[in-house]
């Protein structure tokens, strides 16, 4: 399993719910969490196989920037 690290634009849990479905119906994520409290309103993602590419696009086409932090 891989961990991936991304700062994003997600500041309320109103918004992170908002992301849930998008990102429970890649089968590829086998858990994710936001931590709102951290400057750069991180989102971990938990997956076997996932691109970092494909969460920027989902989050961008939502409406939020995302960066992959390495």
């Amino acid at each position: 399993m891989d961990v991936l690290i991304f700062k994003t634009s997600v500041a309320t849990p109103r918004q992170a719910n908002r992301l849930q479905p998008l990102l429970t119906a890649l089968t590829d994520i086998k858990r994710y969490t936001f931590d709102l409290e951290d400057c750069d309103r991180v989102l971990r993602i938990v997956s076997s196989r996932i691109e970092p590419q494909t969460i920027k696009h989902i989050l961008r086409v939502a409406g939020f920037s995302c960066e992959e932090l390495v």
